[in-house]
């Protein structure tokens, strides 16, 4: 979840009922003023990978190119991967090629969620 939807969320809670109401009926009313328009998150960046990229530039470098990600979805997974590679030595080539994965899929994910 985005670091605004978490605020939006924490402020619902804080709310009595009838607040909670109003909340919701106001976002319902902000949506059907903008459902026509179909969200578009756009192509990931084209960076290329350098030679002999570590993993750590990898992470960096995907982030920019995939900017419509929310880096803490993936950023878990990714640092156990970073974890594997400097503790017990995977291949960083493997996995970078990992981490790449992990981001296209997320990627894929927001784009099915919007269609």
């Amino acid at each position: 979840m985005k670091r605004d939807q978490k605020a939006l969320a924490e402020i619902f809670k804080t709310l009595d009922a009838d607040a909670q109401n109003s909340l919701f009926d106001y976002a319902e009313f902000l949506q059907s003023k903008t459902a026509d328009r179909k969200l578009e998150i756009g192509r990931p960046l084209e960076i290329p990978r350098p030679e002999n990229e570590t993993v750590v530039g990898a992470i960096k470098r995907l982030k920019q190119s995939y900017p419509m990600i929310d880096s803490m979805e993936v950023f878990a997974v990714a640092s156990n991967l970073m974890t594997d590679h400097m503790v017990k030595g995977r291949d960083a080539e493997e996995v970078i090629e990992e981490i790449e994965a992990i981001f296209e899929a997320s990627y894929q994910k927001i784009v099915r969620e919007l269609e």
